[in-house]
């Protein structure tokens, strides 16, 4: 067998292998959380909208995207397999392993953000104007992408180890984290309104991605609040959203053990 072939086979297997495992998760995570959501109404963000409406059309963009998405992770770990990098991969460990994931989720967050960013210009929205025809976005969403739109803010992964030297590990723990993380963010409920998602955190909740469906014209990045804190992009109600969501909280628990509570009362009377 020639190295050509053997090479071709040997990136189809590992590309047919990331897609499955991805596909898997996506329907996993899409009804797991669609559960959740029906039993949880009232953490609705956006009350007035029903994007699951769109389920069966974003299900099927999502396949394709999905390809893209796992095309380029498999381009990644193909070029450090064949040794095609300006280094060589660092040894993992466990010492190294959160200081190097928080590092790619960092350099992942700057390339969200700005190839995000890039896609709301002029030139570049037609691609990525069927993401945002989930205005409501649900769990289905996360990848209903156009394929530009995803190559675009998906290749960080082809890139990326061309020039640091991250372990496959902490590339595929990236990506596992990535498609959870990106599916919360869609799933149009708030689960994580806190004080660590609201300034001066910088980190997020579901608010933050939902706003940006809602409005076009806020919160561009994935993980962090601080790109679009620093060029002014963040949207300016945001923090008292996930203040009002942080105060409803307590309130949704009382009622639930009040009406908890009664039901007990009444079948003690019966």
């Amino acid at each position: 067998m020639s190295a050509l072939l053997q090479d071709s086979l040997t990136f189809v297997c590992l590309l047919a292998v990331i897609y499955a495992a991805t596909v898997a998760l996506y329907f996993i995570l899409g009804y797991g959380i669609t559960w959740l959501n029906d039993r949880n109404p009232e953490r609705r963000i956006q009350k007035g909208r029903r994007g699951e409406k769109r389920k069966a059309i974003e299900i099927r963009q999502s396949m394709a995207s999905i390809l893209v998405t796992c095309t380029s992770v498999a381009i990644g770990l193909f070029v450090q397999y064949k040794g095609w990098t300006l280094f060589s991969p660092w040894d993992f460990s466990w010492w190294t392993a959160v200081p190097l994931f928080v590092l790619c989720m960092i350099l992942f967050d700057a390339w969200f953000y700005f190839a995000h960013r890039l896609l709301h210009t002029k030139l570049f929205y037609k691609y990525h104007l069927l993401h945002h025809r989930s205005v409501a976005p649900t769990a289905w969403s996360n990848d209903s992408i156009g394929l530009v739109d995803t190559a675009m803010c998906q290749g960080y992964y082809a890139v990326i180890t061309l020039l640091v030297p991250f372990p496959p590990i902490i590339l595929l723990a990236h990506r596992l984290f990535d498609q959870i993380n990106g599916t919360f963010g869609h799933a149009g409920f708030e689960y994580f309104a806190s004080r660590t998602a609201r300034y001066p955190s910088p980190m997020l909740c579901t608010t933050y991605h939902d706003q940006h469906h809602a409005e076009f014209k806020y919160n561009y990045a994935n993980y962090f609040s601080f790109w679009d804190r620093v060029m002014g992009t963040v949207a300016p109600n945001y923090d008292q959203r996930v203040e009002i969501f942080e105060g409803e909280a307590p309130a949704l628990n009382l009622r639930r053990s009040l009406a908890g509570k009664d039901t007990a009362e009444r079948r003690v009377a019966d």
